[in-house]
């Protein structure tokens, strides 16, 4: 499966250590990379179709500071969808009022047929584009029946609502930027960990122990990180950051995933057409 990293904070914290630890788990995910840098309705997304470690690109682009209030970082091991640059994550889309929304995914979505219809819309060929494009349909379709924007917590209770009914029987490990609040969500046991610190909230799929982050101006310093930093995200409930700080937390769901081989070895055969 894929690696997901996130960060929401405060201020804008140098990553590049922790972003090289995560990268350099791509022996095992070479399938493609990518980098958003988010800042509201801004988004500079790089992505290659190579493992990250093998990245000329991604080696000289970490060499220059790695900052912004929102940062997602990917690295795949394809399941659903080629190995083509249309498939590698972070995915984005703007809905119905110019708010973009920015996706990253590890997981499968083995049985959920409200999606289905997405498979003609999307430009790749994975399950991951078909969610970001469902949710924002969702959005959309809420926003037009208020006839007015939805609040950041009109736009949290759309995404629990199908988050959690998406969960059923699929693998549903997510982190979205909406340009305000950064949601994230897993249904599979110590598969997402995070660290709360005084300027931000770190996500990782691993836990980041040999690295270390830089706090700007406000919070002079380096925090170098250990296992104990790191604590499993509680899994079956949508949770949103603002910032550093939790604004919003969903209904426990309680529909847990749990490995299947067998159930992935069917459908990367059905994929393929085998």
């Amino acid at each position: 499966m894929c690696q997901l990293f996130g960060f929401s904070g405060n201020e804008h914290l140098e990553l590049n250590n922790v972003l090289k630890e995560f990268y350099s788990h791509s022996d095992k995910h070479p399938n493609g990379w990518g980098l958003a840098l988010l800042d509201g309705t801004h988004a500079n997304i790089e992505r290659e179709v190579v493992a990250a470690n093998k990245s000329e690109y991604l080696a000289g682009r970490l060499k220059d500071k790695v900052k912004s209030p929102a940062v997602l970082a990917h690295i795949r091991y394809a399941t659903i969808g080629n190995v083509e640059l249309k498939n590698c994550h972070p995915f984005t889309k703007i809905d119905a009022d110019g708010r973009r929304w920015t996706l990253i995914h590890n997981g499968t979505i083995f049985d959920y047929t409200p999606m289905d219809e997405y498979i003609r819309k999307q430009k790749g060929d994975t399950d991951s584009e078909r969610i970001l494009l469902y949710l924002i349909d969702k959005i959309n379709g809420k926003r037009s029946q208020k006839e007015s924007p939805l609040t950041s917590r009109e736009r949290f209770d759309v995404l629990d609502e199908y988050i959690c009914e998406m969960s059923e029987n699929n693998k549903l490990n997510l982190i979205i930027y909406d340009g305000e609040l950064m949601y994230v969500h897993s249904n599979l046991k110590d598969s997402l960990h995070y660290y709360k610190g005084k300027c931000g909230v770190l996500f990782s799929t691993e836990p980041l122990v040999n690295s270390s982050i830089f706090y700007g101006d406000g919070h002079p310093g380096e925090k170098r990180f250990s296992a104990k930093d790191w604590k499993p995200l509680p899994i079956t409930t949508l949770v949103a950051y603002k910032g550093a700080e939790l604004e919003f937390e969903g209904q426990r769901h309680g529909i847990e995933y749990h490995e299947d081989a067998e159930a992935l070895k069917h459908i990367y055969m059905a994929y393929a057409n085998l």
